[in-house]
């Protein structure tokens, strides 16, 4: 199982993940590991003027 959203508060982590009937949200406390779904990154690119750099 992968989380698809996280959520920090108060020392503490809500996770979101997805299961076969639909979504589970979970709290753990800090520090912790969290496995993520791809989905949850947004990557950037580099651009030509900064590469150049």
């Amino acid at each position: 199982m992968y989380a698809s959203k996280l959520e920090p508060k108060d020392g503490k982590l809500d996770v979101v993940r997805e299961i076969d009937g639909g979504l589970e949200t979970i709290t753990v406390k800090l520090p912790c590991v969290v496995s993520t779904d791809l989905r949850l990154n947004e990557p950037r690119y580099a651009t030509l003027p900064n590469i150049m750099v």
